[in-house]
Formats: structure tokens, sequence, C-alpha cells
């Protein structure tokens, strides 16, 4: 993944020095359970701890020439030990390895996944219940529906995030495994108790039926959490991306001094974060289709997998990763208009409120669709002739049916928020 969308707590984890580190782990503890269970010296193994080294550029200058990533592994790690080395790698095949220390990667990245989402799942919260009661406009399909409050807007966020956690630790679980089973999975040179104490001691489990590698439908359980937490994001971003439209102008984006919206335009304040998270969902949603088809592969393995996760993989965790953190710095820093929210409610003359006239209107004992039809009339009367919605009513049949008290009554915007409290209480439990 280019600089750009890359931050060092995942760089880290997906780098070559870890990658490399955690093979080397898992050649170290199978030396180990090889020496104690007496098929090799233990002062071999200690000789091995001492002195194995890790040289990230003579390792890849080793692969221009053998043409295969464990065995210049290999090679360069054994150049440091000495006799000893001939002591690694025994009964193993190169899978044992790259896959367990994926699978203690993978472990690393989800981890570091869940603490950032966490964090963004309490933001969201704090946002959710600063905003409880303050009244927006409820939209479907983009025109005025009924009020809300934008506290729900939010909790209805953080219910999401907090769904995306509850599948990170399934993810969590899914991939922390590892294999040390040899060439197709029957341990034919290997002792049984060696994968189990290699596995405990990198913090994995065991693949109960691993093939040559394990099997990829675990990889991509990962790869399709990312892209739900991805899309989570999006939705939050694109809603923001209306808020700050001129014409709505409810909520923005934090905008730095010395930040600049454009190159022609010095008025601009774009919502940046918000397009940058919409456009890196698009990509994580993409790799879930190559994680789906690293599945299905010849017999016991081929390698068609290999080349897509030695991208996919590190790409997809840098990206989710960097998205989230973007998420944490727009909410935290997110601008809250109320007053511009009430006023964009006031611009329908409350005919947003024709759903209460409506069940007025059919307790009064008329049919769903005589009440129907009046409403609506008198709301097409409110918008042309631009008066409110109580004038209208009251210049209609409705006032037949209805008095102005009771018009007044349905069109009081605080009785639409009775139950919020009872939504909150079940959300947050508090």
């Amino acid at each position: 993944m280019i600089s750009r969308y890359v931050k060092p707590e995942m760089e880290k984890i997906w780098s070559e020095e870890n990658r490399f580190a955690k093979m080397l782990e898992v050649e170290i503890f199978a030396a180990e359970a090889m020496s104690l269970f007496a098929t090799v010296p233990k002062k071999a193994v200690e000789t091995i701890k001492k002195r194995a080294k890790i040289n990230v550029d003579r390792i890849n200058e080793i692969e221009k020439t053998v043409k295969h990533d464990v065995i210049s592994f290999l090679t360069a790690v054994v150049e440091t030990i000495g006799e000893e080395g001939r002591f690694l790698h025994l009964g193993m095949t190169s899978s044992d390895v790259l896959d367990t220390a994926t699978g203690a990667q993978l472990k690393e990245s989800v981890l570091l996944i869940i603490k950032e989402t966490k964090k963004l799942s309490s933001i969201i919260k704090r946002l959710a219940k600063k905003y409880k009661m303050t009244p927006i406009m409820g939209r479907t399909h983009g025109v005025h529906a009924e009020p809300m409050t934008f506290g729900l807007k939010a909790a209805s966020w953080y219910c999401e995030i907090e769904r995306c956690i509850d599948r990170l630790n399934f993810a969590l679980e899914t991939v922390s495994y590892g294999k040390i089973s040899g060439a197709v999975g029957t341990m034919a040179h290997l002792d049984c108790r060696v994968e189990k104490y290699v596995c405990k001691k990198m913090g994995l489990k065991a693949e109960p039926v691993s093939t040559q590698i394990i099997p990829r439908d675990r990889h991509s359980v990962y790869i399709f959490t990312l892209a739900h937490l991805g899309a989570a994001l999006e939705r939050i971003a694109t809603e923001i991306r209306h808020l700050q439209r001129t014409e709505v102008a409810e909520a923005e984006e934090p905008f730095t001094k010395g930040q600049k919206g454009s190159s022609a335009m010095p008025h601009k304040r774009n919502p940046i974060i918000s397009e940058n998270i919409c456009g890196l969902a698009r990509l994580l949603r993409g790799y879930s289709v190559t994680a789906m088809e690293n599945i299905a592969l010849w017999h016991e393995r081929d390698i068609s997998h290999s080349s897509t996760e030695r991208i996919m993989l590190p790409d997809a965790s840098e990206i989710i990763h960097y998205m989230i953190l973007r998420m944490q710095t727009l909410i935290s820093g997110l601008n809250v208009y109320p007053k511009n929210m009430l006023a964009n409610i006031d611009k329908t003359k409350n005919i947003i409120f024709s759903g209460a006239l409506l069940l007025s209107l059919i307790d009064k004992g008329i049919s769903r669709q005589e009440a129907y039809a009046m409403v609506q009339k008198a709301a097409f009367k409110s918008r042309d002739e631009k008066i409110s919605m109580i004038e209208a009513c009251l210049e209609t049949e409705i006032k037949n049916y209805l008095n102005k008290d009771e018009i007044k009554r349905d069109c009081d915007m605080n009785s639409q928020f009775k139950n919020i409290n009872y939504i909150f209480s079940r959300t947050f439990g508090d």
C-alpha cells in the first residue's frame, strides 16, 4: 500500500521484518518441540536460539537466485547459525512456516483493528448522547420524511459499528490458526505433538485438518469482515457528505488551521475525509472477491492464492486501519449545526406531520384510503400555496373532523420524540 494510506502500527505488523521474525519463531518453536521429544539435541536448539538472526536484505538477495522465499529465508538464517542450522525445518514444508506466521500476523492485525474500532464506537456513542434530543429532518429517498433526532441517527451508526466489532471478534477466532503438518497435511515426518506445541507458543490453535495449507475460507472471512466494516464507515461518511452540502449545512467535517479546500476557490470547505473513506471502501470490497476465489485451489494446494495474498492481506489491513483512524478524527471534530437542522425542518411548513394527521383521521372513523386522500390534498395545497399545513388543513374537509387544537397537536414535533428515551435505553443500557 502506498505510504499515504498507511499508519505505523499496522505497517509494522505487515512489514517484511515482522513476517520473517514470525517465520523464525515458528522454526525455533518447532525445533524446540522436537528437542522435547528427543529428535533434536537440546544443545543444538540453544545454539539456534542464541545465534539465529534475520537479515531481510540477505534473504532477498538469495531469493534472486533460488526463486523460493522460504528456502532463501532458511538459507540466510542458517548462515547466522552454523552447523546446528541443519536441525531447522525437519519434516516440515514451506506452508507450515508461512501459514503459521501469517496466522500470527492476522491475529495481531485484527486485534489492532478491534482496538481502534472500539475507540471509534465510544466516540460515536458520545456524539449520540450529546445530540440525543436534537431535532433533525429524517429523509427517505433524499426527501423530507418525518422529524427524528441527530442523536438517533448517530445511535444507528453506533449499533452498526458494534455489530462490526462482533464480526471482528469472530474473524479473530477464525484466523488465529496455524499448522505444522507437512507436505499434504498427514504429519508423515513429524511427531503430532510438534504442531500443538508450536501453535500454542505462537498464540494460535492448530488447524484440525490441513492440506499443505490452512484452508483459505478462514482468510476470506477476515477480508469480508474488513469489507463489512469499510461499508459501515462508508455509510456514515456518505451521510456526512450529504449533511455538509451547502443547501443542507447541518453538519460539517473539521477544518484545521491552514487547511485549504480548493486550488481555484478559496471559499471551499470540502468533505474530503468522508470522500476518502467512501473511495477506500470500494477498494476493500474488491478484495473480497479475490479472497473468495482463493478458496478453491487444486488438490492439496497450488500457488495461485499466494501472489494475491501478498498484496491483499497487508493492503486490506492497512486500508481499514487508516479508514478507522480517519473516521475517529472526523467524528471527534464534527461540527454540528442544530439551528440549520431546525431551519430545514421548518422549510416544509409542517407537511412532514402528515402521518400523524392520517392516524388521527382514522381514529375518527374515516377509512384509511379516504383519510390518506384528504391529508395528501392538504399537504399538496400547503406546498403549492406556500402556507402551513395547519392552515391547509383548516381550509379543507379535514376541519370537519379535526379541530384546530387537534391539528396543532398532530403538528407538534415533540410528540415525535416520545420514545427516544426508550430507544436509547435499549441501545446503551442507561
